[in-house]
């Protein structure tokens, strides 16, 4: 049996200001009406019937499982108290598949990459599986298709059964070392996907790394449910070492192997791999949303929430959001990590903070925001439940413009339609909830003294969170 288990722990932030901490690549719709993460869950369809076994960040779980709920997929769903890289996440993954007593083949994916040949990628998983079934680490590696500074890279050993046994991996190069190796034909592009056996992994894991392997182990013992999700134990998760399976695994391996893979494949990590994934038009320029061009070439340009205009320039990264705008040469789109990077250092919030918030129940977007007061837009799904708490710096007017809010106030419930508003006032017991099959929206108008997401005490969340979520 084939487990597929989907890394959903990756940042982005080569793609900032599209990607945030709060929302990371693999959530987004980038490149089709499917974010990155449901285009990785969809190219399994034919190849195994195992619900995919979801890892990903505790503060990313409810995106995740609207995603999921969103494509009508089961899945179980793993929970990370903290990034600790690849490794851990894997030995994690293939003690939970060995738990029930199986031992499957472990078919590891990014949840940000993009495969423009489903079919080709099925078939590098077919030709890897005898090598991943006679105990061999498999990974796969790209056909390069150019030189590429943005990539890793894996030399081929001697030939195998479908692939190679994998000789070195090669940290990314300059123009001049990526020009050699592609020019050789002996390296493939590093993609960070794998299958594998469990046991062959945990195996390989207890003579390589027991630490990580310990740790792991007492975090998939002590974890615990919590909904629908499952947390590992965040004690010993927080022990373990943090590394990749490239340097903690795969490169001390005497049986791992590459299979290569020639479809179409995306690891989307920058602005550039990004264009590569847009028709260009007759100037090479590659736009999405209100983009005006005007002797404009080979550049990118996204518009998300206004008109954007370019005249005269050439090879450029326009990216605008509500809160934020980069402008960039192209030959400086790996760069950009460096540049989220210093605002972080900074105390920007630009860099975590999305301008639309995924809550369990919808989501809100800031409109406006002065001294003593804030506006925002907010949509609750139909069946989307507000936790039953009260703020103690601010009051809050509510307009309903879509829908009708089911509202409790204090001892009283009522229901707010289109064009009516409510008033909540500082210290309030309060809730919202869409009882309706519509989505629910309205405008909220916060005042007050102090207006942080963290002026909340919740006293009842059918979505268990903490005051600070």
């Amino acid at each position: 049996m084939i487990q597929p288990v989907i890394l959903s722990g990756g940042s982005g932030t080569r793609l900032w200001p599209l990607s945030r901490e709060q929302m990371p690549k693999q959530f987004l719709r980038l490149t089709s009406s499917q974010s990155l993460l449901q285009q990785t869950l969809s190219r399994l369809a034919g190849l195994t019937d195992a619900a995919p076994m979801l890892m990903g960040h505790h503060s990313h779980r409810f995106l995740m499982a609207e995603q999921l709920r969103e494509m009508n997929q089961a899945a179980t769903v793993v929970l990370e108290p903290e990034g600790r890289n690849t490794a851990p996440a894997i030995a994690c993954a293939a003690l939970l598949a060995r738990h029930s007593g199986d031992d499957p083949l472990l078919l590891v994916l990014p949840a940000d990459h993009v495969i423009g040949d489903v079919e080709a990628f099925q078939h590098s998983v077919s030709l890897a599986q005898p090598l991943a079934e006679a105990g061999y680490l498999v990974t796969f590696g790209v056909v390069p298709t150019q030189p590429e500074t943005g990539y890793g890279y894996i030399a081929c050993g001697e030939p195998l059964e479908g692939g190679h046994h994998l000789a070195a991996f090669i940290e990314k190069p300059n123009a001049q070392r990526a020009a050699e190796l592609v020019k050789s034909g002996d390296y493939l592009w590093n993609s960070g996907m794998f299958l594998l056996r469990a046991s062959s992994y945990l195996d390989q894991l207890k003579r390589l790394q027991p630490t990580m392997l310990e740790a792991c182990q007492e975090a998939v013992n002590s974890a615990h449910r919590d909904l629908d999700f499952l947390r590992l134990g965040e004690a010993a998760f927080g022990r373990c070492p943090a590394d990749s399976i490239d340097y903690a695994v795969m490169e001390h391996c005497e049986h791992a192997a590459v299979v290569p893979l020639a479809a179409a494949w995306s690891d989307i990590g920058s602005f550039d791999a990004l264009w590569a994934t847009v028709e260009p038009d007759a100037a090479g320029n590659a736009s999405k949303g209100d983009a005006w061009l005007t002797d404009t070439q080979g550049s990118l340009v996204f518009a998300e929430h206004r008109l954007v205009a370019t005249l005269g320039v050439q090879n450029l990264i326009v990216v605008e959001t509500s809160d934020s705008v980069l402008v960039a040469h192209r030959d400086q789109a790996q760069q950009v990590k460096q540049l989220v990077a210093s605002l972080t250092q900074a105390g920007r919030s630009e860099p975590c903070s999305a301008p639309q918030v995924q809550r369990p129940w919808g989501s809100f977007q800031a409109m406006d925001s002065g001294e003593r007061y804030q506006v925002k837009h907010i949509t609750v799904k139909p069946g989307g439940r507000l936790s039953l708490q009260r703020h103690h710096h601010r009051a809050e007017h509510w307009i309903v413009v879509r829908g009708t809010a089911h509202v409790t106030l204090e001892e009283q419930s009522f229901l707010v339609s289109e064009n009516q508003s409510t008033y909540i006032p500082i210290g309030a017991l309060h809730r919202l909830e869409n009882t309706g099959k519509i989505p629910l929206e309205l405008i909220e108008v916060q005042s007050g003294s102090y207006l942080g997401e963290d002026d909340i005490e919740r006293l009842d969340d059918v979505y268990a969170r903490h005051n600070n979520e």
